[in-house]
């Protein structure tokens, strides 16, 4: 595996430090879990802040509920509910 340096702060370091011991990992993967959920994080508020852009505008919202519908009507494709 390919390894990178990055500059963190005193503080940040000790926090990591602290974390790595809690959870008994090395730094590399309790950061690499930390960069995860951020990005886990990031990807959802971005999400919420589309559709909240969405439902704002009347004619976009009832355009994405019709489509839902739309698609609702083929999760079965025909067949019976188990």
């Amino acid at each position: 595996m390919s390894t990178k340096m990055i500059r963190i702060g005193e503080e940040t370091h000790q926090t990591l430090r602290l974390l790595s011991e809690e959870m008994r990992l090395p730094m590399s993967e309790v950061v690499a879990e930390a960069v995860e959920l951020l990005w886990q994080h990031r990807l959802l508020q971005q999400s919420n802040e589309a559709y909240a852009q969405l439902r704002s505008d009347p004619t976009a919202w009832e355009a994405e509920q019709q489509e839902r519908q739309a698609w609702e009507a083929t999760l079965l494709d025909g067949r019976e509910q188990l």
